[in-house]
């Protein structure tokens, strides 16, 4: 067992991180207050190779693995929640599926676009009746034969879709066979422009705003057969492998706000004077950071190994499952502390703390809530006897 990283992933770790100080740390409050997607950091961050880490080269992408991309996670995420959340539902969430699901014909057409940065990509399977229940999925997706062969008419809406109203390239699960529930769940790509597809009320969050958060709404939208990704009424099947793999990412997103918020706190409590002495001489205030830096280290340690385990071929549903719980938990904890060390002026604007607490929250939620994973947890758990 080895937990040194290579030479590669510390440039990689070292290059994020300072592209971050430059192009990003200057700019998130900002953005963050405006409430504004900072398209103009997409293209700088295409160039470092982030919109396509873990893809193929022949594909478009870096050619890297699933750790490479939780490092650059955590680095973009400690630096700006929202942009950290974007590169890992570009990457994890639509790319994934189309790599994963896709054929070879379709993965040329979109991967190329998606890596590059020339297009953004949407995962869109939350609908406002179905979260954690994606058989109570109401989009539907009917068979029909059009001028140009097998063609599917799509019908509904999606809801709480990362990069709804800027993508250009969506993946849509749509039911083909409602009595199946989520056995009967197909996936289609769908392209910004398409008749009939477009963007809904942008949704106004406890954090994250400026993450593009958007429903989708499908009203007859046409697509060829061309465009259905996997087979029908598989999509369920490959949307538990994507969100493996999603689950990590989201896990190496919570470690970077958590990071950040254990940083800030830090720092603060080495400045902060009361009682004629920095207040990180105090007992209390000394736990505190020993805790926030114990939980946050296993945090990524766990992350760490689902992702290993990805690069190495095996299947992670259990790990990831416990990637995402606890590390998200842990940040919750983490960000929540550095409130309490930076105490009135936690609560106030003025430091970034109350941004990362607000933040935080979603890793409890998205991709699967905590409740959720240790349902996956349980059942995994159950089939063996591994420990």
């Amino acid at each position: 067992m080895n937990f040194e990283l290579s030479q590669e992933q510390k440039i990689l770790q070292r290059s994020v991180r300072e592209f971050c100080a430059r192009a990003i740390i200057p700019h998130a409050a900002r953005w963050n207050e405006e409430a504004r997607f900072p398209m103009e950091v997409i293209e700088p961050i295409a160039q470092l190779g982030l919109l396509g880490i873990h893809i193929p080269e022949r594909y478009g992408g870096a050619g890297m693995g699933m750790l490479d991309l939780a490092l650059a996670v955590e680095e973009l995420s400690r630096a700006d929640a929202s942009l950290g959340l974007t590169v890992a539902s570009h990457n994890l969430l639509c790319m994934d599926h189309i790599y994963l699901a896709g054929s070879e014909a379709q993965r040329e057409r979109y991967l190329h676009r998606l890596a590059s940065g020339r297009a953004l990509g949407a995962w869109c399977l939350t609908e406002p009746g179905s979260g954690s229940d994606a058989g109570a999925a109401r989009t539907r997706a009917v068979r029909r034969e059009g001028p140009c062969g097998v063609e599917w008419v799509l019908s509904g809406s999606k809801s709480f879709i990362t990069q709804g109203s800027v993508a250009e390239i969506y993946v849509v699960l749509a039911s083909t066979t409602p009595a199946r529930k989520q056995k009967g769940l197909t996936a289609f790509v769908v392209e910004k422009g398409t008749q009939g597809l477009r963007p809904g009320r942008l949704v106004e969050k406890m954090g994250l705003w400026a993450s593009d958060t958007a429903d989708i709404v499908l009203d007859d939208v046409v697509v060829p057969d061309a465009q259905r990704l996997g087979q029908v009424d598989q999509g369920f099947v490959d949307t538990a492998r994507v969100l493996d793999r999603g689950r990590i990412g989201i896990g190496a997103w919570a470690v970077g706000i958590g990071r950040a918020a254990f940083e800030a706190a830090r720092s603060y409590s080495q400045q902060r004077v009361q009682f004629g002495k920095p207040i990180s001489e105090f007992q209390a205030i000394r736990t505190m950071l020993a805790d926030m830096a114990t939980e946050l280290d296993a945090a990524r340690l766990l992350v760490w190994r689902a992702a290993v385990m990805q690069d190495c071929g095996q299947r992670t549903t259990r790990e990831s499952s416990v990637a995402k719980l606890y590390a998200s938990q842990a940040a919750a904890r983490a960000c929540d502390a550095a409130v309490q060390i930076h105490g009135g002026y936690g609560y106030a604007r003025d430091f970034p703390v109350e941004r990362y607490l607000r933040d935080v929250k979603l890793a409890e939620i998205g991709e699967g809530t905590s409740e959720i994973q240790k349902l996956v947890i349980a059942r995994e758990v159950l089939k063996g006897s591994r420990t």
